[in-house]
């Protein structure tokens, strides 16, 4: 069993809400800005969260927590985001719930823009105990601010919160279908799931 958790969302403030206004030329001619703030933001998460699960990897920068109950290989772990920037723990939890940190020393990030994982430093990873999990508390993400996103990611972020916007209306709409226009610019950084989630 695997879970994967979002430890804080993607604040406010990083959001590209003007941006984004500006790019459906809202303009500053409503009633009320702060309602329209909010349905930006709203659908700016929205496209932000379907871009991340089509293509494996966060786009800001946040911290994650993620529960395996065994290792596929051993050796070393493939994560389920791209691009991990820092590993803060890896902490096993036996099956009546008490949590021991792993020794550091025991294992290392391999960065890789498509396949980052946790190796061991000797033979194997940490044993994870019968009927536990071992649970690694990770940041993923190209950086903490909109502009360190790709170009193209960003456009199609963009690109998806406008259908978004342009189909509030339509109920029961296929949300889950992505444009055209949208899968063209993130195809490029899809990432090949081996074995969900083992040693790429």
């Amino acid at each position: 069993m695997m879970t994967l958790i979002e430890q804080s969302p993607v604040p406010v403030a990083v959001l590209p809400v003007a941006e984004f206004k500006d790019h459906l030329r809202l303009g500053t001619g409503f009633a009320d800005d702060a309602v329209q703030d909010g349905l930006a933001e709203g659908y700016l998460r929205s496209a932000l969260a379907a871009i991340e699960g089509r293509i494996g990897k966060a786009l800001i920068s946040r911290d994650f927590s993620w529960g395996v109950s065994y290792w596929r290989d051993p050796e070393g772990q493939a994560l389920p985001l791209a691009p991990v920037s820092a590993v803060a723990a890896l902490v096993l939890v036996d099956a009546a719930g008490i949590q021991t940190p792993a020794d550091p020393a025991a294992y290392r990030l391999v960065k890789d823009s498509q396949r980052p994982r946790i190796a061991a430093t000797g033979l194997a990873l940490p044993t994870i105990p019968t009927g536990g999990e071992a649970r690694i508390t990770f940041t993923a993400g190209f950086g903490p601010a909109w502009t360190d996103v790709p170009a193209d990611l960003r456009q199609a972020v963009l690109l998806l919160a406008t259908g978004y916007y342009e189909n509030r209306h339509d109920a029961g709409g296929p949300r889950d279908a992505m444009p055209f226009g949208v899968m063209a610019l993130i195809e490029r950084w899809r990432t090949v799931r081996v074995l969900g989630g083992g040693q790429a």
